[in-house]
């Protein structure tokens, strides 16, 4: 996937909330975040995230209706998904279009 999105993306792997949580609080172009990580799930760092304006989406095997109502507005992609997915929303996040 990196080499679709050029030499400057940086990809960041984190497998848990506190990991998440550490990263959500750098400046981020934009987030992928699974629902099911160790330690619980991400919907706070989500929110966190979209008041901070950070593009987002859920990539999960997770059900849709797992998403809390106030988040059901962030684009959910199924796994398991296509990388051709995954670049699309991260080149318009980055494109800021």
């Amino acid at each position: 996937m990196s080499d679709e999105l050029g030499d400057d993306a940086e990809l960041i792997v984190v497998e848990s909330v506190s990991q998440a949580r550490r990263a959500a609080d750098q400046p981020l172009d934009c987030a992928l975040l699974d629902i099911d990580v160790v330690g619980g799930k991400t919907f706070a760092i989500a929110a966190s995230l979209r008041a901070k304006g950070t593009p987002l989406v859920f990539v999960s095997g997770s059900a849709p209706s797992e998403v809390p109502p106030e988040l059901r507005d962030v684009r959910f992609v199924r796994k398991p998904f296509s990388a051709d997915e995954i670049v699309r929303f991260v080149s318009k996040a980055l494109n800021k279009g």
